[in-house]
């Protein structure tokens, strides 16, 4: 049997007990409990976190942004870990179990530190250990509740595409929930409450899991993807010397067959990066040979799943800029709204993180708009069963961050203005006589956007990698948002540099003097190229194709 990604059949690899219903919309919603309260404790932390660290721990400005940065950046790379162990050694699901308990234990050991032990470094050891268990939870929950629908059945299908809007939706609930109440608790209340809430939600969403468990379909472990690449890139640098067969000849090319001798299902063959296309092209050796040296010879679903993986890469390094805009959300945007006068009638102060919660408001009105209003319009003229393509969705979301940070430099401006206009400038701890609710356009651009790039990369890097990779394709998603803040953090050590020799520092403690205005404005020139290499990148872009094994001659 070849060993390729895809090289065994759903049958062989499901396993079944046969007195539960399995799959389907049956199984994923245990499966979604894990993943609201996932998101409900980690935005609960990381949503304030600037508040903590500055408050209580007494960081400077730049010395708390630096350690979020860090922080979201090393948990961005754990889940490259689970996925990796995941996809060739256990299943996915007992990836998330394991990882929950790991997520788990971080918790109880953070609601400690501020607590009982009230200890600064057992805080941030709690931290990156509450981050290992984030990495295996979220390579994994996401794909595992996908592969619940059987993507051969029309109506699974469907419903398939529609799970990732609605899957983003609980994300989006979950993160609404934790901004507007659980930042409320912290700031009002105190921390101990504030982070010992998530522990009690976490435990009862790990019991709701483990209840499920019956009605999962689980995938075995198809051993490590990488040693198919391996086997791709050797094969194609062995025969680098063959000439490219012609476009439409596949006769040499080797397709592989299953242990009955029956063609596998295979991806349609492609003339993208043909240097990889020797790799399945059938010379003297291998007609000579009694045996398949797979280092020699791949069938084409393999080396179709190697290109499958690259012409994603360019994709990920466009979005990478994407997530640099969305990491203020975190970090300058909620220090600018404690600056800004925060009452609500005469007793009631929203906290600055709160805000973050109106994104979650945007997203939830707008994704059943989009699902059920948008896509059935825009499929009448496209004829695309999701309305439009995915990179297109994405496209759409790039172009909105711009405009995003266009009207955060220019509330800035205005903002800055109002304290110089009441001679606040070098008063850093002064509330300003402008409302918090200049913000809140940028939050509302901030949500849409999320709406079309965000769910987009979620769907594109699960339906376009092959399907031993699909772990590793959530975990790649995952890796954006911390790959987005660590150069977040490099954009403003490099501006700190040049603006301190000049003598107008862009960043201090004292935003009233920081320059915001100047730094969302570099962010929007450095969006619009980006955005016109998405485009380019995009034209050229080959989505897969999975052909019938009986049209394989």
């Amino acid at each position: 049997m070849e060993r390729s990604f895809n090289s065994d059949t759903r049958k062989h690899l499901l396993q079944h007990h046969p007195k539960t219903m399995k799959g389907g919309w049956h199984a994923a919603r245990f499966i979604i409990s894990v993943e609201f309260a996932q998101q409900f404790a980690f935005i609960g932390l990381s949503s304030n976190l600037i508040t903590y660290l500055t408050n209580e721990l007494q960081e400077t400005l730049i010395e708390a942004t630096k350690n979020i940065n860090t922080w979201v950046f090393v948990s961005s790379v754990f889940p490259l870990l689970g996925a990796f162990i995941a996809d060739s050694y256990i299943d996915r699901f007992k990836t998330v179990t394991i990882s929950s308990f790991i997520y788990l234990l971080g918790m109880i050991f953070m609601t400690l530190s501020v607590s009982i032990l009230k200890h600064d470094k057992l805080f941030f050891v709690a931290l990156y250990v509450f981050s290992v268990g984030d990495g295996g939870i979220k390579s994994c929950v996401q794909p595992f509740a996908a592969d619940q629908f059987d993507e051969e059945k029309e109506e699974q299908r469907e419903a398939k595409s529609s799970f990732f809007n609605y899957w983003y939706l609980v994300v989006v609930l979950a993160n609404s929930s934790a901004v507007f109440f659980i930042v409320y608790v912290q700031d009002n209340i105190g921390w101990t409450v504030g982070l010992g809430l998530p522990v009690g939600v976490w435990t009862v969403a790990i019991a709701v899991f483990l209840i499920g468990t019956k009605r999962y379909k689980r995938e075995n472990p198809k051993g490590s993807p990488f040693t198919t690449i391996a086997q791709v890139l050797v094969a194609a640098s062995l025969k680098w010397r063959l000439k490219h067969l012609p476009t439409h000849d596949t006769s040499l090319c080797y397709y592989g067959l299953d242990d009955d001798h029956h063609p596998l299902p295979t991806l349609e063959h492609t003339h993208h990066l043909k240097f990889l296309n020797k790799a399945m092209m059938i010379d003297e050796n291998d007609a000579s040979s009694k045996s398949r040296n797979p280092w020699r010879l791949c069938s084409v679903t393999q080396v179709e799943e190697v290109k499958l993986v690259l012409r994603l890469i360019p994709i990920w390094l466009c979005c990478v800029m994407f997530f640099v805009v969305q990491s203020q959300l975190v970090t300058f945007f909620p220090k600018q709204g404690s600056t800004m006068r925060r009452h609500i009638g005469s007793k009631f102060e929203i906290p600055p993180a709160s805000l973050l919660g109106f994104v979650g408001i945007v997203m939830l009105c707008e994704i059943p708009v989009y699902d059920r209003v948008f896509v059935p319009v825009a499929r009448k003229f496209t004829k695309h069963h999701s309305g439009i393509t995915l990179l297109q969705k994405i496209g759409v979301g790039l172009f909105l961050s711009i405009l995003n940070m266009i009207v955060s430099a220019l509330v800035e401006a205005k903002r800055v203005g109002v304290a110089k206009q009441h001679n606040l400038i070098d008063d850093p701890n002064s509330i300003l006589p402008i409302s918090i609710w200049w913000l809140l356009p940028q939050y509302i651009l901030s949500g849409t956007s999320d709406v079309f790039t965000i769910i987009g990369l979620q769907e594109l890097f699960y339906d376009q990698m092959p399907e031993g990779l699909r772990s590793l394709g959530a975990a790649a998603f995952v890796t954006l948002y911390g790959v987005g803040s660590f150069f977040s953090n490099a954009i403003i050590v490099i501006m700190v540099a040049i603006t301190s020799r000049i003598g107008e520092k862009w960043f201090g403690n004292n935003l009233n003097k920081a320059h915001l205005d100047y730094f969302y404005w570099l962010l929007a020139g450095l969006s619009v190229f980006n955005l016109c290499v998405y485009l380019w990148i995009a034209k050229g872009f080959v989505y897969k194709k999975v052909l019938n094994p009986n049209s394989v001659s």
